[in-house]
């Protein structure tokens, strides 16, 4: 993933990384606790018992801030899709990543995340860079691979997984709350991304 170079954080200061840690854990609390709407910057100092002047140094608002602490919380769960050989098996080594990273993600937090989102127009901008345009590749990747391959004739199989995959995974972890299996997973490939990926819309006819 295309890191995002870090929010408001004076050139040469030295950092306290358990400080900034506390301050962006503290961040991601009251956002699931209280909303976004809610959570203050003078709440967070408190939480995270820190001085606004220590928080207000490295991050100019709460957007900047609930932004790094996503990033922060995100990170070293980057998805590379392996070269299997078949778009089927790649498809399987994607997604069980993205079922592994999901598992472990909060659903409470998750979901304050989303409405986040809704209610501050700046921060759902630069999350969706964060959390989709800069996952692009990953199905451009996937996709040329096949077609490579003669298993796909259009590049456009890659929005089919970009749309599809996500919906279904959210769905499970926030409305469902069925298990992230390995059937689900196969049902996911076999019974929804690949017919739809290989489908005449799919290839262009």
């Amino acid at each position: 993933m295309i890191s995002l170079p870090p929010c408001g954080r004076s050139p040469g200061r030295p950092r306290d990384d358990a400080r900034e840690q506390a301050i962006l854990d503290a961040a991601l609390e009251l956002l699931v606790e209280v909303g976004y709407e809610r959570m203050s910057m003078v709440a967070v100092a408190a939480r995270a018992r820190a001085s606004k002047a220590t928080i207000y140094r490295r991050w100019a608002n709460k957007d900047e801030l609930v932004i790094e602490a996503i990033r922060r919380r995100g990170g070293g769960d980057e998805i590379v899709p392996a070269d299997t050989g078949s778009l089927r098996s790649d498809l399987m080594d994607a997604v069980s990543q993205m079922v592994d990273h999901v598992s472990r993600q909060d659903a409470a937090l998750v979901a304050g995340v989303l409405l986040a989102m809704r209610e501050s127009p700046d921060l759902a901008v630069a999350l969706r860079v964060q959390m989709i345009e800069e996952k692009r590749w990953i199905a451009d990747l996937i996709v040329q691979r096949a077609m490579d391959r003669d298993e796909l004739r259009s590049p456009a199989a890659a929005e089919v997984f970009r749309e599809l995959a996500p919906a279904l995974l959210f769905a499970r972890l926030l409305i469902t709350g069925d298990p992230l299996d390995s059937a689900f997973i196969e049902h996911m490939i076999d019974d929804v991304l690949l017919p739809l990926m290989t489908s005449a819309r799919a290839e262009g006819d």
